[in-house]
């Protein structure tokens, strides 16, 4: 039998957790990708146990000692600030759950993938992973994540800064940047979701003076480039793979 993967010097457990679907591939210490990535539904009602259980299982089966994860809410010092869709029993069709939302503000996430895992796992908010793996590491750079809702990360000369969760900020006629940059928007008039995203890149570049918007997540590769070609900002397309990148330099940075 050839050479497992996870035989490899410096190889990393890249896991992207998403409101839709939660995505896992192992890298290289640079990032490069040495498989295909393999995608499992997101579980709901997603409960923290719930979600741990899911993960750790793929940890385990991986046998690789070092795991990248991406949480898609607001996180913070290993610890859950806001959870985002998760809260949402079923889904992003559905209503937010008070009880499910108090479960997740402040779970202490990466200690308990870590205790439960028994490897080294480091766990940051989704849109700062797929940051990582974008960034130049020159001037003020966004990324911006692009999958069932909108996610912004904020880099300065390659330093990660921090930056709120935009998603659920209202945006255009009482509807939020979930809704009007997510999937459903997408799926229901593409032309429109391409304009309504190039005013929200315009606006975030313009709060935070940025010089470089990189377009991250599934929906990136749907963005006609052209859109911006008249922006005062350059536009990256970096695709769906930039999160899973991203988990190498949790660790090789």
């Amino acid at each position: 039998m050839g050479e497992s993967v996870v035989d490899g010097e410096g190889v990393v457990l890249a896991i992207d957790i998403g409101a839709t679907n939660v995505k896992f591939c192992h890298v290289d210490g640079g990032g490069d990708l040495l498989e295909a990535p393999k995608r499992r539904p997101t579980p709901y009602p997603c409960s923290p146990a719930r979600l741990i259980e899911m993960l750790v299982v793929r940890i385990l089966a991986s046998d690789c000692p070092r795991c990248g994860v991406g949480f898609p809410g607001e996180f913070r010092d290993g610890h859950v600030i806001a959870p985002g869709n998760l809260s949402r029993p079923g889904g992003v069709t559905t209503e937010k759950d008070p009880v499910l939302d108090g479960q997740w503000r402040g779970f202490g996430l990466q200690a308990a993938l870590r205790d439960a895992s028994r490897r080294d796992v480091r766990v940051v908010n989704d849109a700062t992973l797929a940051a990582l793996g974008s960034i130049d590491g020159v001037g003020t750079e966004l990324v911006l994540t692009l999958g069932t809702g909108l996610g912004m990360a904020l880099a300065i000369d390659g330093a990660m800064q921090p930056v709120r969760d935009v998603g659920a900020e209202l945006f255009v006629d009482d509807k939020t940047y979930d809704q009007l940059v997510g999937e459903r928007s997408r799926a229901s008039d593409e032309t429109q979701w391409g304009l309504l995203l190039r005013r929200a890149a315009e606006g975030f570049a313009k709060e935070f003076h940025a010089t470089k918007i990189h377009l991250a997540g599934g929906n990136a590769r749907r963005v006609m480039v052209d859109l911006f070609a008249d922006a005062p900002f350059e536009v990256v397309v970096n695709g769906n793979e930039a999160s899973l990148r991203g988990a190498a330099m949790l660790f090789y940075d």
